[in-house]
């Protein structure tokens, strides 16, 4: 997901006017630091710099935590990773047993602090990078380094999970 700044073709910010403050309620408003200067409008290049910059700074996923990712995403975070193991869930909303491990892949992201968590909805979207991945079932769990995949778990197997990121982190 790319953030795009592009303030000459923001309906928003083209009709307000520079010499006031947008009302925000009864009696209030809001009080703008640079109020009376125009900003002008952004280049397309510069709008192309804004988004890069920005998908940089949302590929970075947060830690202890699980970041969901789509076929857009993914590649980026497990290159910005680099030599850290990254533990992909691939899974479904109808899934019943994606749901089961939903709570305890979460614990393990919370647990093991210095691997990457990452969730892919396998749904029509995100169709072509389940294939390329090679997914057959769900849920299965990719464990990559150095932007390889090195194990795969599939189906609810938890303890085989833990065992598969124990092993990709010693070798």
């Amino acid at each position: 997901m790319a953030l795009r700044l592009s303030l000459s073709s923001s309906p928003s910010l083209r009709s307000l006017p520079t010499n006031s403050p947008p009302s925000v309620g009864p009696n209030r408003k809001v009080d703008w630091p640079n109020r009376g200067r125009t900003c002008g409008s952004v280049s397309r290049e510069a709008s192309r710099t804004v988004a890069v910059r920005s998908s940089l700074e949302i590929a970075a996923p947060a830690v202890g935590s699980v970041t969901e990712v789509n076929k857009d995403t993914f590649w980026p975070i497990v290159e910005t990773a680099g030599e850290k193991v990254v533990v992909l869930d691939m899974y479904t909303q109808w899934c019943g047993p994606c749901k089961v491990m939903a709570p305890r892949f979460q614990e393990l992201s919370e647990k093991y602090l210095d691997v990457v968590f990452l969730k892919l909805d396998c749904n029509q979207e995100n169709k072509s990078l389940a294939k390329e991945l090679g997914i057959k079932v769900v849920p299965t769990f990719k464990i990559l380094k150095d932007s390889k995949v090195v194990k795969e778990v599939t189906g609810a197997k938890f303890d085989d999970l833990v065992l598969a990121i124990e092993t990709a982190k010693s070798s």
